[in-house]
């Protein structure tokens, strides 16, 4: 048998200890790939749109590419560890450090070769599908057919190749580092006991409760501004919530003797005060790469949830065509456009007009704006608002509601340049019209006799079946095209806000999903890592009469605080990051959020129960 015979037999022989690190590791070339597939794919690469997505794509493979060396440079320092008695076996019957080094590196290259073909090949057998998926979450028109992505398949091989190559080598020099007394003894080396600072753990508790407070209390653009302090404050407190704080309870409760001693706690708790020391940097890393996947999605689908809502709230009517000052010849034309095309496609409609005047203010550079109060009523009763009510030179205010001013304009008389006053008896907010300012609402006869320096004027046609105009709106829209005026199809913006947020959810979900799946198996890792201790430990303690159903549950409550600690810490985390972004649009995207965090929990909870039951079957066995 030659040397690398051996190593491919090793490989094989760790079969379980393997398998979660080259199934992640496949996970992670197969996203790269599917990227990749859609970045190279003919149909992306032209056009303004699609050659954003395919640039998109592009930025999201180097996301994927440099966490993917952190990942497995992580997992095969995990692995290193579980073999420690094996190397030192080696050694001891003759083997060479020089080839204990090249055996590894072998063993590495031969894993990392192997996952990046699995990577590919099933991102080939799943290709079709996920172009499909693709079609339908970024929205376009077209389907994008299956070729053979030879470039993708070149770059995504050459890529992982050399990562492995270099986390092989990374991996030598660990190695280089131990002795063969460690080696032999491993991780049976007894443990210091953990201990914590109290001054630390009350620096954890502090730094993240005034990032809490920062991210909930600010508003606006104070936001933004404060985004990066607290985001510092609370990675720093999360570290020492993990490596300190969480000790220091654990210290506490077993100061506490009728709960230290009641059943079987004394072993839970004694148990439990290691794990986290040992796993401290493991949770921390896990929190922060689940707060990343929670926060990035649940932005993404909120924010698409608010700029849809958006549009439908604030356009009413199907199309919308403005006219501005002296492009009156065009816009007759035009609306005699609008109109043939809804009856020759068979659309019923309701066409409103309305004319905006802009005048002058007396004493001052500012404009006012006035609408005749008919033409508003009638667009208002068409959305179901209710009409003004206006008494001789009564005049009301009106206001754009928009989400962002954060509160409602005040009540303010306009003097006009030719003495007219524009006195408001009411105020309210409205989207009849598509005016994005504040207006006075004056009664026809009031609205002739102002000094009006230039009017802008809007054709608004009410479809009642306004979703099957998407591909008028865009003909429409294609055809319009003028410097005088400006079209706008709701059917088709939402197509086309909807394209570009498929874009950037497509994205973000698979690297969230990469992210989700990495932590996880930081977790999967840590626990098999220590499985061959675990069991010499809890059969030992089983002779002392610890009863299957007692060692069941000690495992199940550790194993339930192990993966869900640092996800709860994780969830709490994001929901105070969606918390301060809708503070900054003053939009309200938690319940879409939260939806978002629902699921990642309920995931989260199907691969706990998975583990449990084999950890508990391996652990007992």
């Amino acid at each position: 048998m030659t040397f690398r015979q051996f190593a491919f037999n090793n490989v094989l022989r760790n079969k379980r200890t393997y398998a979660a690190y080259f199934l992640s590791s496949a996970f992670s070339v197969m996203a790269f790939f599917v990227y990749a597939v859609f970045a190279f794919h003919p149909d992306m690469s032209g056009g303004s749109v699609n050659g954003k997505v395919s640039v998109a794509m592009h930025f999201a493979e180097s996301l994927i590419y440099a966490f993917s060396f952190f990942f497995v440079l992580y997992s095969m320092s995990a692995f290193l560890k579980t073999r420690k008695k094996e190397f030192g076996l080696m050694v001891m019957l003759g083997m060479s450090n020089g080839q204990l080094r090249w055996m590894v590196f072998l063993e590495n290259v031969l894993i990392g070769f192997g996952a990046t073909v699995a990577g590919i090949g099933l991102g080939l057998v799943m290709a079709k599908l996920m172009l499909l998926s693709a079609e339908n979450l970024l929205g376009l028109d077209e389907s994008l057919p299956f070729y053979w992505p030879l470039e993708a398949i070149g770059l995504t091989f050459a890529a992982f190749l050399v990562l492995f190559v270099v986390i092989s080598m990374f991996t030598v020099a660990i190695l280089r580092g131990n002795k063969l007394i460690d080696l032999i003894k491993g991780s049976s080396m007894p443990k210091k006991e953990p201990k914590s600072s109290r001054l630390l753990s009350l620096f954890a508790v502090l730094l993240l409760g005034a990032g809490y407070a920062i991210a909930l209390l600010v508003k606006g653009i104070a936001v933004f501004v404060a985004m990066i302090p607290v985001t510092l404050m609370v990675i720093v407190g999360t570290y020492f919530l993990f490596t300190q704080l969480s000790v220091y309870v654990i210290r506490r409760s077993r100061d506490n003797r009728s709960f230290f001693w009641r059943k079987t706690n004394m072993l839970f708790l004694s148990d439990l005060a290691y794990r986290m020391k040992d796993n401290a940097r493991t949770f921390f890393m896990v929190a922060i790469l689940s707060t990343v996947a929670f926060s990035a999605i649940g932005s993404l689908v909120g924010f698409k949830e608010m700029n849809t809502n958006a549009i439908l709230s604030q356009n009413p009517f199907a199309f919308q065509y403005k006219q501005y000052a002296g492009g009156e010849e065009q816009a007759k034309k035009d609306v005699a456009i609008i109109e043939s095309s809804l009856k020759k496609e068979g659309f019923e409609y309701r066409k409103f007009t309305a004319e905006l005047a802009e005048m002058k203010m007396k004493d001052s550079n500012s404009l006012a704006y006035a609408v005749k109060a008919s033409e508003f009523n009638a667009a208002a009763e068409a959305i179901g608002e209710k009409p003004v009510a206006l008494k001789g030179d009564e005049t009301a205010m009106i206001y754009y509601d928009n989400s962002m001013r954060g509160k409602k304009p005040a009540l303010e008389t306009a003097v006009l340049a030719n003495g007219i006053e524009l006195k408001p008896a009411s105020m309210r907010s409205s989207s009849a019209l598509p005016l994005f300012t504040t207006y006075y609402l004056v009664s026809d006869k009031l609205y002739d006799r102002l000094d009006r320096d230039s009017a802008e004027t809007y054709s608004l046609f009410d479809v009642p079946d306004w979703k099957s105009t998407k591909a008028l709106g865009k003909e429409l829209d294609e055809k319009l095209d003028s410097e005088n005026s400006l079209f706008f199809s709701v059917a088709y913006e939402l197509a086309v806000v909807n394209q570009m947020f498929g874009i950037v959810l497509f994205i973000g979900l698979f690297i969230g999903a990469v992210f989700f799946v990495a932590s996880g198996s930081f977790l999967y890792f840590r626990l098999y890592a220590d499985l061959p201790d675990d069991r010499v430990k809890f059969k030992a303690i089983m002779k002392l009469g610890l009863t299957d159903r007692e060692l069941k549950s000690i495992v199940t409550r550790q194993l339930a605080i192990l993966f869900f600690v640092p996800i709860v810490v994780a969830f709490v985390h994001g929901v105070v990051a969606l918390t301060a972004m809708q503070n900054m649009f003053y939009q309200s995207l938690m319940t879409t959020s939260l939806s978002v965090l629902g699921t990642f929990m309920a995931i989260q909870l199907v691969y706990f129960l998975f583990i449990r039951a084999k950890y508990v079957k391996q652990v007992v066995a």
